[in-house]
């Protein structure tokens, strides 16, 4: 990511936000801006590594490499302080206990704390992030209030929209990018925040608002080992709510809450955490923002939302029940900001598709062919649910599950496959580090294990010629289903990274059905 010129701090007034710093060395050079990579350094940053996870290697190995690309003072973990080689004497190194943390911490302070200058709104959970945080900030920016975005399709800034390279970005990046926004005038910023971002402190240093929990389902187990310790990452967001930036006390005005699910599992969970009001929104328990009469149609989808302040029928074009929590989601953290509910359902109406998700390509074919990013089981279960609502013929499914992630959830993600599809190609996602073979083995087993052995079904690694497939063979009445990537442009194998789009490729696809005369 790019880093824009910033200000630039005394490595001493800096250092005044970490209670734990130890500084060896002379000197207290001006700090013209923070790095956490060291291809990155130029002249006069601060220059902070971390360990690794398996992933990846220990960053302290880059010290040398960013001392000589000009860093001016370097952070360092005490237990790794031994492993690092002399430096330049004019190198201040400063110990810390946790790296991450103190990158978060030294990122906030230097871009003077922009979050306190900002309505913050904090969306977590395993699906649904990005629909939300692009609805509430169509609805703060209908409302006359310029808001920014941080996400998993792109990241917002003013007038710009930026390609995201991952969803919750580094410490760094996120202080850097709000302090644009507020240079911008912008009034508010909504941002997906991950359970992995939670854990490595990258939104330490946040001031949130309104934090929004959508649902917690199985998916990122590979990192985190069990659903306990992801719903734990997940809560640490509920219990930033009510807290200053930097420990303390809140810096801004104005209304603090949490927006939670009240019919997943994990809801009371997350609400436990809260020392602010809890707002709750559902369809199946009693809830501050409830829907009944829930209808969906190939137009849309429409309902009734039941408050204590009175009932509207909302109706918009995002299709299936999935999206009925993620509008209540909206519509109740809209309320907490302080836009009035009739106002935010009359926006509703008009809600923009966000790129990926529930996506249809259209290329004159008398069948819906839908991209979606469903990469878990249960946001699976949801697209093929909804796409089987309104389809008369044969729902076709085309996905595969990506490599070096949780493998546990590929034998469920085909019994799902299997139980809602007619037909079902698996094939490859982003295979990554792993063979495509074996990932689609272990996602057969699931449907060989399963009620649904018998469902008619291809093993196609390549997957274009997957999706090739699948178009070549709908006919009217049928839909075809195309899950796993979405808004994604790319594919990762194990030695390189290629242009892939789902909806390009079928749109492809679509054209050479046509050409051929099918």
């Amino acid at each position: 990511m790019s880093r824009p010129d910033r200000r630039t701090v005394r490595l001493h007034r800096l250092l005044a936000v970490l209670h734990d710093a130890e500084v060896r060395g002379q000197g207290d050079p001006e700090i013209t801006g923070i790095a956490y990579d060291s291809r990155s350094v130029r002249p006069g940053d601060l220059f902070v590594p971390w360990r690794g996870g398996r992933r990846f290697g220990d960053g302290h190995r880059f010290i040398p490499d960013a001392v000589a690309q000009g860093a001016a003072a370097v952070v360092v973990e005490r237990e790794t302080a031994g492993d690092v080689p002399p430096l330049p004497g004019a190198v201040p190194v400063i110990l810390v206990d946790d790296s991450r943390r103190a990158l978060a911490r030294l990122s906030a302070w230097f871009h003077d704390l922009p979050a306190g200058r900002l309505r913050l709104v904090g969306v977590t959970g395993t699906n649904g992030k990005t629909t939300v945080t692009h609805l509430i900030r169509d609805l703060l920016e209908s409302a006359g209030r310029p808001a920014g975005l941080i996400g998993t399709v792109g990241y917002v800034v003013g007038g710009e929209t930026r390609p995201a390279d991952r969803t919750t970005p580094q410490a760094p990046d996120i202080q850097a990018m709000l302090a644009e926004m507020v240079e911008a005038g912008m009034t508010a910023a909504v941002m997906e925040v991950t359970s992995i971002a939670l854990v490595q402190h990258r939104v330490t240093g946040c001031e949130f608002d309104t934090a929004v929990f959508t649902n917690l389902t199985q998916d990122h187990l590979d990192d985190h080992g069990t659903m306990e310790a992801y719903a734990a990452a997940k809560r640490r967001l509920f219990e930033m709510l009510g807290r200053g930036p930097l420990d303390g006390e809140p810096m801004k005005p104005g209304p603090k809450a949490a927006v939670i699910n009240a019919d997943d599992p994990w809801g009371a969970f997350m609400a436990g955490a809260c020392r602010v009001p809890v707002v709750t929104y559902g369809v199946d328990r009693p809830a501050d923002f409830r829907a009944e009469d829930v209808r969906v149609s190939p137009q849309g989808t429409s309902f009734r939302l039941c408050t204590a302040g009175g009932a509207w029928e909302v109706r918009m074009p995002l299709m299936g029940r999935f999206n009925v929590y993620n509008a209540l989601a909206a519509l109740a953290a809209a309320h907490v900001e302080g836009i009035p509910v009739d106002a935010a359902v009359d926006r509703l109406a008009q809600a923009a598709p966000v790129p990926g998700r529930f996506e249809r390509v259209e290329a004159g074919q008398p069948f819906p062919v839908i991209v979606d990013y469903a990469h878990t089981p249960d946001s699976l279960e949801n697209l093929l649910a909804t796409a089987r609502d309104f389809t008369p013929g044969r729902l076709i499914a085309v996905f595969g599950c990506g490599g070096d992630r949780d493998p546990g959830k590929r034998p469920l993600m085909g019994q799902i496959a299997a139980r809602w599809a007619d037909f079902v190609i698996i094939t490859s996602d982003n295979p990554r580090s792993e063979e495509p073979a074996q990932i689609i083995a272990d996602i057969e087993a699931g449907i060989a294990a399963s009620p649904y052995r018998e469902r008619p079904r291809l093993h196609v690694v390549d997957r274009r010629e997957a999706i090739g497939r699948a178009v070549a063979m709908a006919g009217p009445g049928d839909t075809v289903v195309i899950a796993g990537k979405g808004h994604e442009t790319y594919q990762i194998f194990r030695d390189r990274t290629v242009p892939f789009d789902d909806r390009l490729v079928a749109a492809e696809a679509l054209r050479a059905r046509a050409g051929s005369g099918l």
